[in-house]
């Protein structure tokens, strides 16, 4: 058969299924594509070869296997990653996403749901609303989707019992009742024997409501209005030679037309398009979803990231705003560190600068955190490096979205939605002063830097920067050692050892570092400081050339055996939490300026390897 014989129309409808594990989305998708004869034939023999060996129905077609298309998917009987499809009936074109239930595999859910306008929520008859089932519905409602198909599966386990059915739709309502779902569409199935998925059951007379595939047919789209804000994100200049220049990109939303009045937030007057060229050629106009390329009227300084727009609303332009954000990464998420947000084609340092609750799944009540671990979702506040442009995720998907990611490993450990920017510090500007930094080290007579000493407890930090200072006191240098114990005295006084402590122990270091330095002074740094990244974001406050990271490298035994304070022995026994080494992690330098080996040389050996750097960097 051909499963797109039918009559085609225009109306396309992309749906997700989401729900927790084993709740039946693949097999409720694979029925609704078998059923309604949009299979080839040779994909179910190819399936039913399949079921031999990993089904779970015995010599029957296992209908998930039509989705599952991974080989640890088909081993494993589970969803990993999300499985698109598309099909068509006589009513409407349909992109379905099948996406896990297992709760490390949310990302994947994030992902599927970011481009849905319908979510068919699962709940197995047996189980009723679970956790995974509440975490999906908060998450699809964050990412805007208004309309729900809630199938309640397996029924034929439920003995088709109407009571079953009434008491989980009940829950279900309870629950999503504050998640602003314009409709709710609850429908019992049974995905394994076909019970109103495509068909209508005969096993439940008393349900008189449509079958899923109606459901489908008949769902609202959501309706681009003929006003809605234009929004085009220039992904790319396009200049192939010196006589043409065009802005390509994908327009998000709007429409547009040869003639219409374009304005950028980096140029300062009206900007009239003179071509839209698509894929195939020259336009007329052109709406949301189109990958175009635009030609003005005017040379103007515009670049990758820039954003489009015919209204008299621009996007926002700011570097803090407030956003929800699902964490997606096994390391916790710990405000102040720093990580990369990608917006659209814009992209930039960013730091949590508040996390102003944690979301509790089942309740739904805003719980207060320090961090968000593993497929939580929190509600924070944001600052950027640098201004980008952006809308509120409400007013416009696509330029409201962003994902974190690490710097490191460039894994995506967030993804967020932008409620509204925030202007509480708008009001500030940087007061002009006579006497700089530069005046203050002529002064001085020296070049100012920070020697950042970093290394595991006992490894000589402080004994080497102490003995370092009444060198360079000797040699005339104006100098001020900020020691990691002494600054807990008092600056830092109200911070533990907890790792979002930590981060926050050395921000506020850093931050005093760099006064310091504009002072005019050599700084000398001696704190553990036990993670990459928040070295490097201190790293980032100087010109390139004035810090430098001193590795006092000492192996966990040596330091062990020197213990001076104790504490190595009160790790072991215990008795201190959170010690760097023993029970919380410590990230060695990758590329220091200096690597001391602390293990075997001298303390004056030690200083004299310092002062050589300093020497040759001309700070000595």
């Amino acid at each position: 058969m051909n499963p797109n014989s039918h009559e085609q129309s225009n109306e396309l409808l992309t749906f997700i299924t989401c729900g927790s594990v084993d709740d039946g989305k693949s097999t409720l998708l694979g029925r609704l594509l078998h059923d309604s004869q949009l299979v080839f034939d040779d994909q179910i023999d190819s399936a039913n070869n399949e079921s031999r060996k990993f089904g779970t129905q015995g010599s029957d077609l296992d209908l998930a296997l039509l989705i599952d298309g991974l080989q640890a998917e088909r081993e494993q009987g589970i969803t990993i990653d999300v499985a698109y499809r598309y099909f068509s009936t006589a009513k409407r074109k349909f992109i379905a996403a099948d996406t896990p239930g297992h709760e490390q595999y949310t990302r994947n859910m994030v992902t599927g749901a970011s481009q849905a306008e319908l979510a068919i929520i699962l709940v197995d008859a047996t189980k009723g609303v679970l956790t995974q089932t509440r975490r999906h519905s908060f998450i699809v409602s964050l990412l805007g989707i208004e309309n729900i198909v809630l199938a309640v599966n397996k029924m034929d386990l439920a003995k088709y019992d109407n009571k079953v059915f009434k008491e989980i739709v009940a829950a279900y309502e309870d629950f999503s009742a504050d998640l602003g779902f314009k409709t709710v569409t609850a429908i019992p199935t049974s995905a394994l024997k076909g019970d109103n998925v495509v068909n209508t059951s005969n096993q439940m007379d008393w349900y008189t409501g449509p079958t899923l595939l109606t459901a489908l047919e008949g769902a609202s789209l959501i309706q681009e209005t003929q006003d809605s804000k234009v929004r085009f994100p220039v992904q790319w200049v396009n200049r192939p030679s010196t006589d043409f220049r065009g802005y390509s990109g994908t327009l998000a939303s709007g429409k547009i037309s040869l003639g219409d009045t374009l304005f950028a937030s980096a140029a300062q007057e009206p900007l009239k398009i003179t071509k839209i060229l698509g894929p195939s050629g020259s336009l007329e106009s052109a709406s949301a979803g189109q990958a175009l390329t635009l030609c003005v009227d005017k040379e103007v300084d515009i670049s990758r990231g820039e954003i489009l727009f015919t209204d008299t609303t621009p996007p926002h332009k700011a570097d803090q705003f407030a956003a929800h954000l699902v964490w997606m990464d096994t390391q916790a998420m710990l405000p102040e560190r720093t990580y990369r947000i990608h917006l659209g084609h814009q992209e930039t340092n960013a730091q949590i600068t508040d996390l102003r609750y944690r979301k509790d799944i089942n309740s739904l009540k805003n719980l207060a955190s320090k961090k968000l671990e593993l497929n939580e979702v929190g509600y924070c506040n944001f600052a950027l490096e640098r201004e980008l442009l952006f809308d509120a995720y409400q007013d416009n998907h696509d330029t409201g979205a962003f994902i974190l990611v690490d710097p490191y490993s460039n894994a995506t450990v967030g993804a967020g939605m932008i409620d509204f920017p925030l202007r509480r510090a708008s009001n500030l500007t940087w007061q002009e002063v006579h006497v700089d930094k530069e005046t203050r080290a002529k002064q001085k007579e020296q070049n100012p830097c920070v020697l950042w000493f970093t290394g595991l407890s006992g490894a000589g930090k402080s004994t080497i920067a102490d003995a370092l200072e009444q060198e360079l006191h000797r040699l005339g240098c104006h100098t001020y050692l900020l020691d990691g114990d002494n600054v807990r005295h008092g600056l830092n006084k109200d911070l533990g050892f907890t790792d979002q402590d930590r981060v926050e122990n050395i921000r506020r270091v850093a931050e005093v570092s760099k006064l310091m330095v504009d002072a005019g002074l050599i700084v000398l740094v001696s704190f553990i400081s036990p993670f990459r990244a928040e070295r490097d974001m201190a790293r980032h406050l100087f010109p390139e050339q004035e810090f430098l990271e001193v590795f006092v490298d000492a192996p966990l035994e040596v330091c062990e055996t020197r213990d001076p304070k104790g504490l190595y022995k009160k790790a072991r026994a215990g008795s201190l939490k959170n010690f760097t080494g023993i029970d919380s992690a410590y990230e060695p330098p990758i590329e220091p300026e200096l690597h001391l080996n602390a293990g075997e040389k001298t303390v004056d050996e030690l200083v004299e390897e310092v002062l050589g750097l300093l020497r040759t960097r001309n700070f000595v």
